[in-house]
């Protein structure tokens, strides 16, 4: 299924439970670059990222995520099917649009948890990965997710001591997995209030970045909730990456496999120790620290269409 002229196509792919939007943008014929956007829970977008690489070179492909965006059905509207949205079903939906359009390999991108599921997408499915460029680096660990959460709180406490008010967590409860269950149950209006508790808190652990502008991260209430949803969702279990499957100590496998890690100094949110982490154990990798930006920013995506050029250059 697909729509458009030789430059744009967009469409969607069937898979188990869901369909998946998609769209190629560029030459039909050009270096295959996919794009993994942020979130979990976030989407294509306006589609920014599509002016970022030569259309006259590379074919640029994005998807919206199982659950959000423009892929149906969204997950606040798919409740039962939430626990088959994990890492690994992603991973078999980027396949799924792999094989729809016809491509052999590809240079994966991402930004934020988009790295997170670049890497492991590209740690099972090697063969298909010509280069990687990921901006805002994450891998969504379990001490990631416990810093951005909890840890960072002792930078802002005020704003730290109304997001654990709202969490109301049982005894034993991370405030993620407090969260994720107000947001999965079947009051949805103490679901909108929790959507809004989070909403209110990534807007402040943020609000060092030197990009960031005063506001909600979402106006839109559907966004909003689809977004806490599905991070606080993947979040609570991990990023569905344990039990072996966890990537910094894996992710010597990707060694003879171009990687560039672009990430910003002022980036409190999620600091540069796990770019330096992988680049230390990735010795095909190259670190770009982009001094004056946080959680990506201008000169990020500068430098991830450099690492792309670069990518094909050598292939």
């Amino acid at each position: 299924m697909g729509t458009g002229n030789s430059q744009t196509r967009t469409g969607w792919v069937t898979v188990p439970d869901a369909q998946i939007y998609w769209e190629a943008t560029g030459e039909p014929s050009g270096i295959p670059v996919l794009y993994l956007h942020g979130g979990p829970g976030g989407s294509l977008g306006q589609g920014g990222y599509r002016r970022w690489h030569d259309p006259s070179r590379f074919l640029t492909v994005g998807m919206d995520q199982r659950g959000c965006g423009k892929s149906v059905p969204t997950a606040q509207d798919d409740l039962g099917h939430l626990s088959a949205n994990t890492t690994q079903a992603l991973i078999e939906d980027i396949e799924a649009v792999r094989v729809h359009l016809g491509i052999e390999q590809w240079i994966v991108t991402g930004v934020s948890w988009g790295s997170t599921l670049a890497l492991a997408y590209a740690l099972e499915h090697p063969a298909r990965v010509l280069g990687i460029a990921l901006v805002a680096v994450t891998t969504s660990s379990r001490a990631e997710i416990q810093w951005i959460t909890e840890d960072v709180g002792r930078i802002f406490p005020e704003a730290w001591t109304v997001f654990v008010s709202a969490a109301a967590a049982e005894p034993g409860e991370r405030l993620v997995e407090a969260y994720a269950r107000h947001l999965a149950g079947l009051d949805r209006d103490d679901a909108r209030r929790a959507a809004l508790a989070w909403d209110q808190w990534e807007s402040t652990h943020i609000s060092l970045d030197p990009n960031w502008h005063p506001g909600p991260l979402f106006g839109d209430e559907r966004e909003r909730m689809t977004f806490a949803l599905l991070v606080t969702h993947y979040w609570a279990n991990d990023g569905f990456l344990t039990n072996g499957r966890q990537i910094i100590p894996r992710i010597h496998q990707l060694n003879g496999i171009q990687g560039h890690l672009i990430h910003g100094r002022r980036d409190i949110s999620g600091p540069v120790a796990t770019a330096w982490a992988l680049h230390q154990q990735w010795e095909s990798s190259r670190l770009i620290i982009v001094e004056h930006e946080g959680h990506g920013g201008a000169s990020s995506m500068v430098a991830l269409t450099k690492a792309v050029q670069e990518i094909a250059a050598n292939l």
